[in-house]
């Protein structure tokens, strides 16, 4: 087989390509930071010439900002299930904080956070993102509403309490203190309850029910 022959096999669509770059670029972000993104870490990351990557991403600003919107986005669909009814889809999203699932995203919106100060393109992104996981979380308790699982209340409020809940116990993710005690690891769980008016314990129940289905400890 010919050179060219092995190059034009090898060769991706362009889409292809771009989403192979952005899902690198959003594990390097996950797993490192903001920080180590750059044209030469993905392109070692994917084997390829660092030119390659700039062929699509010409500035690595452009890069950075879109590979934490990926990351957002997957792990919005990883938090928020479509399938459930509000209390079973609810206490699929605390599980995922209560196990520390969520801990690696807790640590990419701090790091975006800080940032997003310096770098207006990512502090746009991070208020985009922001604003839909915000629409999603009172999408599901407009659900629990109508359904009679949650008392009548204004959604967004109560939506607005819940995120900040999660991310003040998400401010301690790089801490190096113990904070498994029920008391920090329940917190987000305790105001959702409080929030939105739920049957004492019931939460929980559903909660722990999640967690022993999927065998966390």
């Amino acid at each position: 087989m010919t050179s060219s022959a092995i190059s034009t096999r090898l060769r991706k669509r362009p889409e292809e390509r771009r989403d192979e770059i952005l899902a690198a670029a959003a594990t390097i972000a996950i797993e490192e930071g903001l920080e180590r993104i750059t044209l030469r870490a993905v392109a070692e990351r994917l084997g390829v010439r660092p030119g390659l990557i700039t062929h699509y991403f010409p500035a690595a600003d452009d890069l950075v900002v879109r590979a934490f919107a990926r990351a957002a986005e997957a792990e919005r669909e990883r938090f928020f299930p479509s399938i459930g009814g509000p209390v079973e889809r609810l206490a699929h999203f605390l599980h995922h904080i209560e196990t520390g699932a969520s801990e690696p995203l807790a640590r990419l919106w701090l790091n975006a956070r800080h940032l997003s100060r310096f770098r207006p393109a990512l502090n746009d992104e991070l208020e985009e993102q922001d604003a839909l996981d915000r629409a999603r979380l009172v999408s599901l308790i407009r659900d629990g509403v109508a359904s009679g699982d949650f008392a009548e209340t204004d959604a967004e409020a109560a939506g607005i309490r819940i995120l900040i809940a999660i991310d003040g116990s998400g401010s301690y993710v790089n801490s190096s203190g113990d904070y498994t005690r029920p008391v920090y690891r329940h917190f987000v769980a305790d105001v959702a309850e409080w929030v939105l008016r739920i049957t004492p314990g019931s939460l929980r129940t559903a909660i722990d029910a999640r967690r022993a289905s999927s065998g966390s400890s």
